[in-house]
């Protein structure tokens, strides 16, 4: 009697009215985490113009987010399959929305650095919950790849929501209102989840460790934060320190979690092929491009001279192409296979990101737009599949923790291209020779030369600027080439390891 009904309610559950609503408010908490992150890139020269941050800090601005959120993923998505992803998801929203007005008002470098870092609490909680829902909500794998390409084509939506709105906002108010932005977003997805999203959990989760949760955050961070070091000032006693103390909190953490008999996250998940490499494709596809995402809109208005509103509008190709092939890459990857699609996409970013090396001060915006659009559509097929492999390779009851290994890569990517990549700019920018009377200060960011001209006398001025112009360039060139061979690793890496792997077609 119980085996005739199960597959009737499962049946029911699949084809119940209100579902497609659901993900309507789940592809809103996804807006509001992708709007948050490309209106920070966009508004850094403004932030660095106000609060006058150091290079450094300007760095920690930029991937103190991405820090703690890698950090606290797997932790949160855990607990969202504790204590219900509905709930978590909910709440992070709201503490998401109030920690953007701290955002908004800060008023130095250090308080900056610690708004983002508080909102990176609150944006652990939003991400895994998304798709763990998604998980639970869609047991048709036909109907869960689609909303797993909503999903993905949103977040792509939010990289050009974010730009476009976001200079619209600096061109007529202060920078904190790019921030403000994410309140009437808050308010519509806590308003309309509260009545229409389903909540979920794991009936038999265990008990939620805090020693792990520890582990995980300083392990993390620590790891992180030393790769960070090493790559703009060298190794150091500190550097060497803060690495091992990562590195020891992270095997402490594996080797917990392989002896509890309700771990915080289920490490035989890694024993499956498809679940490994989808993983590692997304964290190294992220480190490739997160030089190029977060200097661009500095190139677009320091370098070519355009506004705010303008250099939003140039990014949109990507998002565009991210949308697109978000929507077919399910499809795609039935028809022909899951490392086909997920290889081509990379290796098509990574071909685009080696066009990027023959930028230049006047490259005309054909050629930038036409890369970015192919850096969309590579991009969208790669997360877009992977995604699904990661999500249907694990009961729906681990759905919270699975998905926030997949945003742990994405996290983490950002974080360590941020570093590294974003460490390469850094350091070819501050070689460059001004003329006589150039401040120190000029040679801590473009922004920061920018602000030192407008106090120099017009001729040195404008000697100043061309030479750090042309610095950052260059750095923006070998950054690019070293995302081009970082993407085409992977797409090699990734056409071994999703050997035979197949995305579901039937639920």
């Amino acid at each position: 009697m119980t085996s005739t009904l199960q597959p009737a309610r499962a049946a029911e559950v699949e084809k119940r009215p209100g579902r497609w609503l659901a993900l309507s408010v789940l592809v809103l908490a996804v807006l509001l985490v992708a709007v948050d992150a490309t209106v920070l890139g966009l508004a850094t020269p403004y932030i660095s113009e106000d609060l006058n941050p150091s290079g450094t800090q300007l760095l920690w601005i930029g991937d103190v987010y991405s820090f703690v959120i890698a950090g606290l993923l797997v932790s949160m998505g855990s607990l969202g399959d504790r204590i219900g992803r509905k709930r978590i998801l909910l709440g992070g929203a709201t503490a998401f929305g109030a920690l953007s007005v701290l955002n908004a008002y800060a008023t130095t470098p250090e308080l900056m650095i610690l708004a983002r870092a508080l909102l990176g609490v609150a944006g652990a909680t939003l991400m895994p919950a998304t798709l763990a829902l998604i998980r639970n909500i869609f047991h048709d794998a036909r109907e869960r790849s689609l909303a797993v390409g909503v999903w993905g084509a949103t977040a792509s939506a939010g990289t050009a929501v974010g730009p476009i709105t976001g200079g619209f906002l600096l061109e007529h108010f202060w920078w904190g209102s790019v921030f403000l932005i994410n309140l009437p977003v808050m308010a519509v997805l806590v308003l309309v989840g509260i009545r229409t999203l389903p909540e979920s959990r794991n009936p038999d989760p265990g008990p939620w460790d805090l020693s792990s949760v520890v582990l995980s955050l300083v392990g993390m961070i620590a790891l992180v934060y030393a790769v960070k070091e090493a790559a703009t000032h060298g190794l150091t006693w500190t550097t060497c320190a803060a690495g091992l103390l990562g590195a020891a909190a992270l095997y402490g953490f594996v080797h917990r979690q392989l002896t509890m008999p309700s771990p915080l996250l289920d490490m035989r998940l890694f024993r499956r092929r498809g679940f490994s490499g989808a993983v590692l494709a997304d964290l190294l596809t992220v480190l490739g491009m997160s030089g190029l995402v977060f200097f661009l809109s500095q190139y677009l208005q320091l370098v070519q001279g355009r506004r705010p509103f303008e250099a939003g509008l140039a990014e949109l190709p990507a998002a565009v192409g991210a949308v697109a092939a978000g929507l077919v890459a399910g499809r795609a990857a039935r028809r022909f296979s899951v490392r086909a699609v997920v290889s081509g996409g990379l290796a098509a970013v990574g071909l685009a990101l080696a066009a990027l090396t023959t930028l230049g001060r006047s490259t005309g915006y054909p050629v930038l737009g036409a890369a970015l659009l192919v850096v969309g559509i590579g991009a969208g097929l790669s997360f877009t599949v992977t995604a699904d492999v990661i999500l249907s390779s694990v009961p729906k009851d681990q759905a919270g923790a699975a998905s926030a290994v997949s945003e742990t890569a994405y996290e983490l990517g950002a974080a360590l291209g941020i570093a590294l990549l974003g460490s390469i700019v850094t350091g070819v920018y501050r070689d460059f020779a001004g003329p006589t009377g150039t401040p120190a200060t000029a040679h801590e960011s473009l922004g920061a030369a920018v602000e030192a001209s407008a106090h120099m006398p017009q001729h040195a001025a404008g000697q100043m600027l061309d030479a750090a112009r042309a610095s950052f360039v260059h750095g923006l060139q070998l950054a690019s080439g070293a995302g081009a061979v970082v993407l085409l690793g992977t797409a090699a890496a990734a056409w071994f390891l999703l050997k035979g792997q197949r995305l579901e077609s039937a639920g």
